[in-house]
């Protein structure tokens, strides 16, 4: 894509108005007055529709006090803040010139009857702000996945490290009972040397 579209694409509305010759519409155009801003509604028939892309536009012609007066929109313009559908007109030409030399009721279309009065929008572009909680929600459960292998490896960490406790916990257990066994056998010897000394003692004074 060159330079030019790429930048022409990205100031293209998402949605414009579905615009037919021979209707009557309402356009809603937002006026700057100094620093006050403000919309002016401008209502007519349109009478044509030129250019393409980012050039788009559409005219508007109405009758204000006998004096006929045309206005031009561009289709993308930021400013055009929408456009209402008020009437369906008949129109067999492209552009209905025609009407610039009719007065009174004859400078206006034919109404198309039985006519369902609805704006409707042709889409030019996607709207990506909308994909952006789709995305968020694609995310959500890879994040899920992260916490729960971190407390995997939390709870692995943890017993890991009470069996190396109790590895080293059952060491000192052995020797301690070791111990025990040690002193109550000196404590055994000794109580036994005591009762020979004793016995030793009682045979000599019976000798003597």
């Amino acid at each position: 894509m060159d330079i030019i579209k790429s930048i022409e694409h990205e100031q293209l509305k998402n949605k414009i108005p579905d615009l037919k010759v021979g209707n009557t519409v309402r356009v809603h155009q937002r006026i700057k007055e100094g620093n006050r801003e403000r919309i002016q509604v401008f209502e007519g028939i349109i009478i044509k529709k030129q250019g393409g892309g980012l050039n788009a536009t559409f005219t508007v012609r109405k009758l204000a006090y006998g004096v006929g007066v045309e206005k031009t929109f561009l289709v993308h313009s930021p400013l055009v803040e929408k456009v209402e559908l008020v009437r369906v007109g008949k129109a067999r030409r492209a552009k209905l010139y025609y009407l610039r030399d009719r007065i009174g009721k004859a400078a206006k279309t034919k109404e198309r009857v039985g006519a369902r009065i609805e704006d409707k929008e042709i889409v030019v572009k996607e709207d990506i702000i909308e994909e952006a909680p789709a995305q968020e929600v694609a995310e959500t459960p890879v994040e899920t996945v992260e916490v729960a292998e971190t407390m995997e490896e939390a709870k692995t960490e943890e017993v890991a490290t009470e069996t190396v406790e109790e590895k080293a916990e059952a060491p000192v257990a052995e020797t301690t009972t070791e111990e025990a066994t040690a002193s109550e056998e000196t404590q055994a010897e000794a109580s036994e040397e005591v009762k020979e000394e004793k016995t030793e003692a009682t045979d000599e004074e019976s000798k003597k």
